[in-house]
């Protein structure tokens, strides 16, 4: 009789899960291409194993009303959802990106102005390429933003026809455009970019009687100028991410400007100018402590702010770790060997070809790239909006701007993305491991040439 009775509650238990489920998806309640929660949450909130949770989801799939992807998750799929709900869409984005441009104030302002369209905002934490790609294949995401070293990746792994072309924007500035632009189609929409630049404390040059930088500034008068700056066991005279290759890549771009390849297409670099910059990079490291290997979190920047380094080498969208500094600082182009040049950085928004809900997505890289969106971006943050008008508006502004905040557009002949080194992303991140053994005086330069060329060639297309 017990057992009868057990078995009475359970199948009733089971009852209440998949109708509760199915009202909320036919009500509207849950909308499609929304996550269910978790097969282990419905087990302890109605006391059942996962086994039987399970059974009672695929009763929901056999309806059509969801769609089980594996080791992802259940996602609402029915019709009629959709036409008593507002339109759900994903938009996955850097961890960064609420700092760099003020995201969530942004999609406040695009739920005002669109209210039949939902948007779940989702923090990506795993950025590497074959990750986001998962994430569009299964329609986890149909917004992302994408920063150019990845969008360079999904083309060399021949992805590019997961995103939904965009029409270009002729406001938007059209290095930024052409960037990604392939095959005679945009994939990307720019959103935000920034040139890697020189930040400095004005009151440490104005105590030592040092002139500020300008951009007739040589490495090597940065280097004496920063001995100068330095006070021993207090603070350093310059100081940056030694191993972020947003930072070393400058040297690379000035002194090596390009790789050398064999005429089968193969990397060489013991006896180029190439190697010669990575010897460079080298003897900066011996004279400067390497304090952090975390290359993500604005470490330079917090040191900047305690007072501890003088002058750093950072970028507009790092400049916003210093919204709340008291410091006085203004920023300088990047010192130079002759021939200015400096690393660009971009970051754009992508639209997922397979996206049940285009048209809203759509809508919402329309808005980010919008006047009224990237203006938002220019007032309130360091980061520079991709859009030329609001990039270069002029205005009372919304807190402190350094003096010399309008450089970028007087540097932009100077703006180098790293494929024009001659080289692709894949490898890239090779050379970023391995040169690090180097760096650490751990091999020598014939050892590090021999075994970069080596692993290169096999990754070679």
């Amino acid at each position: 009789m017990e057992s009868r009775s057990s078995r009475k509650m359970f199948r009733s238990r089971l009852d209440d899960l998949v109708n509760t489920i199915r009202d909320e998806i036919t009500s509207g309640q849950r909308v499609p291409g929304e996550f269910l929660p978790s097969e282990r949450e419905f087990s302890k909130q109605y006391n059942l194993s996962n086994l039987t949770v399970r059974k009672g989801l695929e009763q929901l799939v056999a309806e059509g009303l969801i769609d089980k992807i594996p080791r992802v998750g259940n996602k609402v799929t029915g019709p009629s959802a959709r036409e008593s709900g507002p339109a759900l869409i994903r938009i996955g984005y850097n961890t960064s990106i609420p700092r760099e441009a003020g995201i969530g104030s942004l999609l406040e302002q695009f739920h005002e102005l669109h209210p039949d369209i939902r948007v779940e905002a989702i923090p990506i934490t795993n950025e590497h390429p074959d990750v986001i790609k998962q994430f569009m294949d299964n329609g986890i995401l149909d917004v992302i933003t994408l920063n150019y070293n990845h969008y360079r990746y999904f083309l060399e792994k021949g992805w590019a026809n997961i995103w939904e072309p965009v029409q270009s924007d002729p406001d938007i500035y059209p290095f930024l455009t052409e960037a990604y632009t392939s095959g005679g189609e945009q994939h990307v929409m720019p959103f935000i970019f920034s040139p890697v630049i020189l930040c400095y404390n004005r009151e440490h040059f104005l105590e030592k009687g040092v002139h500020e930088p300008d951009g007739g500034w040589k490495w090597e008068r940065l280097f004496d100028n920063a001995a100068k700056l330095a006070i021993p066991g207090e603070r350093l005279g310059f100081y940056y991410h030694f191993l972020s290759a947003n930072r070393w890549s400058v040297f690379l771009l000035q002194r090596g400007r390009s790789f050398a390849r064999d005429d089968g297409g193969e990397l060489k670099l013991n006896g180029t100018p190439m190697m010669e910059a990575f010897r460079f990079c080298r003897e900066v490291q011996e004279h400067f402590p390497i304090l952090s290997e975390n290359i993500a979190n604005g470490d330079s920047e917090q040191l900047f702010m305690q007072g501890k380094v003088s002058v750093m080498m950072t970028s507009y969208f790092h400049l916003n770790f210093l919204k709340d500094s008291p410091i006085p600082f203004d920023i300088a182009p990047v010192p130079h060997f002759g021939d200015p040049a400096t690393l660009l950085m971009s970051i754009g928004l992508a639209v997922n070809r397979k996206s049940p809900n285009k048209e809203a997505a759509m809508t919402l890289l329309r808005y980010l790239t919008s006047y009224t969106a990237q203006l938002e971006i220019r007032r309130h943050t360091y980061s520079l909006p991709a859009l030329k008008p609001a990039a270069e508006w002029v205005g009372e502004e919304a807190g402190y701007r350094p003096s010399r905040f309008s450089l970028f557009r007087e540097i932009v002949p100077s703006y180098r993305f790293f494929t024009e080194m001659n080289i692709g992303e894949i490898e890239m991140r090779m050379i970023e491991k391995e040169v690090r053994l180097y760096w650490a005086g751990l091999e020598s330069e014939e050892t590090f040439c021999a075994r970069l060329e080596r692993l290169l060639s096999a990754i070679a297309p």
